[in-house]
């Protein structure tokens, strides 16, 4: 009876899971745990792994795709002899790491590629989350007719509000000053213009 409780928490662990993560997601998460280097590669798949790549067709054509499985296959032998230099690492920055100082990333250079994707996916994929949340709060329903250059500044602004932090409410104001000064001059400049082009043209 204890078992038929499990199986069923199982379950809804499960669908809670797959209704919080699409298929790209679900894709991307395994493909990154199975170039997880501890335990010797325990989580290891191939078929996994190669799915990870094809979800940058800009940096793996058909023939990097190719290379790639090669070089995975030779790669997980020696990763896991008792010699290798991939024993007792923590993560995938380890991983990256000792590849990186025993040139090894020049051996295998596209399964280091998609180790340093996979490094930077995880800080991507925050920082995508954070520009959503903040556009949800400054382009609201009462704001909805923002400009899009407009909005990509009051982003920045918002993402990057600890860069902002450090400068003074003065220095934005003359700033800004400074920027409606150049436009008036540019305006005087401009009428300055058109009246000597006026005055050549009646002159003759």
């Amino acid at each position: 009876m204890n078992e038929v409780y499990s199986f069923c928490a199982i379950d809804l662990q499960l669908h809670e899971l797959n209704s919080h993560f699409d298929v790209v997601t679900s894709d991307l998460l395994l493909g990154m745990a199975c170039l997880n280097p501890i335990d010797l590669f325990a989580n290891y798949d191939k078929d996994r792994i190669m799915k990870l790549a094809e979800y940058y067709p800009n940096e793996f054509d058909d023939n990097k795709l190719r290379d790639l499985s090669f070089q995975l296959d030779s790669f997980i032998v020696y990763a896991r002899m008792p010699l290798s230099k991939f024993i007792n690492l923590k993560g995938m920055k380890d991983l990256a790491i000792v590849m990186a100082e025993t040139k090894l990333d020049q051996t295998w250079c596209h399964i280091y590629l998609l180790v340093k994707l996979t490094l930077i996916l995880l800080v991507a994929t925050a920082s995508v989350e954070r520009a959503f949340s903040s556009m949800k709060l400054i382009k609201s329903d009462l704001r909805n007719s923002i400009s899009e250059e407009f909005l990509n500044g009051c982003l920045v602004c918002n993402i990057k509000h600890k860069v902002f932090a450090t400068v003074s409410n003065n220095a934005i104001i003359d700033h800004f000053q400074s920027m409606k000064t150049r436009r008036v001059q540019l305006q005087i400049d401009n009428i300055c213009f058109c009246d000597n082009v006026t005055n050549y043209f009646f002159a003759r």
